[in-house]
């Protein structure tokens, strides 16, 4: 794990020391109130109601979060944070989508905690926290024109910051109640572009004509299912974490299609996450495809897993 920490102290202190709010933070629509998330809950058929207080601390939160991952990403890329994620993670209310399905208990209040971490959602999946995803989204690159799969629903706050940005969303996850409940939050939202199905994610959804122009994984594959790089589109990407389950030495690499098919690739950032389960624990990998090596054993966190482990420095 060490040799992907971020000194998360420094980055707070920088955020919380004077730093200047990102414009996006400035600029967040103002739809979003406490009555519109009360009403928002109830039509997505889940529990809870949050408070005039609770909600005020969430807001005064956020402000604080978004200047982190904008100084986050700044550090990662090169001094570039993209416009479009930050504007996503400003219009994108994180708060909404901190929930337990397994036991049917909201934790809106622990939104946009200080010390980003990953939030149980029940049925051994997590909302990841939000520096990894803020990384996540802009390694994939998103255009308005894009179409995107992402496989592993969870929480479905990864495929609502990508709705933001890009053309159409499809999202699969393989946890029939997760997929069930989460499958209800978007169009009171009123993210119409986003499209949901409970399914294997190992064959992807060959159904859309086209393929995808980005494929976001999260969960660890051992090897990259065949079906996932045929329906990436020339010149697409694919970022997806490669290693064995439960196991330390897991990377994320991003996949690139050129124009004449031909399929190059890089090793990024170390990672540790939640299995694919499904068809990958229990169908070899095509001759020739590589295979994540064994590594050092690791006890499992369920709820805790898929949270990227960020670069040093």
């Amino acid at each position: 794990m060490t040799a992907f920490k971020i000194d998360r102290r420094a980055l707070l202190a920088a955020s919380l020391g004077g730093l200047a709010l990102p414009a996006v933070a400035r600029a967040q629509a103002p739809a979003w109130t406490r009555e519109a998330m009360n009403a928002a809950l109830r039509a997505s058929g889940r529990n809870g109601e949050v408070s005039a207080a609770t909600f005020q601390a969430i807001q005064q939160r956020k402000a604080r979060a978004l200047a982190s991952i904008e100084n986050y990403l700044k550090a990662r890329f090169q001094g570039e944070a993209d416009p479009a994620v930050l504007r996503a993670f400003a219009e994108v209310p994180r708060e909404y989508f901190h929930y337990n399905y397994d036991g049917g208990r909201p934790s809106f209040g622990d939104a946009y905690e200080s010390e980003a971490k990953p939030w149980s959602i029940g049925f051994g999946s997590a909302l990841s926290d939000y520096l990894g995803q803020a990384y996540m989204t802009q390694v994939c690159a998103p255009k308005p024109e894009h179409v995107v799969l992402e496989i592993g629903t969870g929480s479905g706050f990864q495929s609502a910051l990508l709705s933001r940005i890009v053309a159409k969303q499809y999202s699969i996850e393989i946890i029939e109640p997760l997929g069930r409940g989460v499958s209800r939050i978007f169009e009171p939202l009123g993210y119409t572009n986003v499209e949901t199905r409970v399914g294997d994610g190992f064959f992807g959804w060959p159904e859309v004509e086209g393929g995808f122009d980005t494929i976001i994984v999260t969960c660890a594959a051992q090897y990259v299912p065949p079906a996932i790089i045929q329906q990436l589109r020339p010149g697409g990407r694919l970022v997806i974490p490669i290693g064995q389950p439960f196991r330390r030495g897991q990377f994320l690499y991003i996949y690139t299609k050129e124009e004449d098919g031909r399929v190059r690739s890089r090793k990024d950032v170390g990672v540790y996450f939640i299995p694919m389960t499904g068809a990958m624990m229990n169908r070899p990998p095509p001759p020739g495809t590589p295979v994540a090596p064994a590594g050092e054993p690791v006890a499992p966190s369920p709820g805790h897993a898929p949270i990227p482990r960020r670069p040093a420095g």
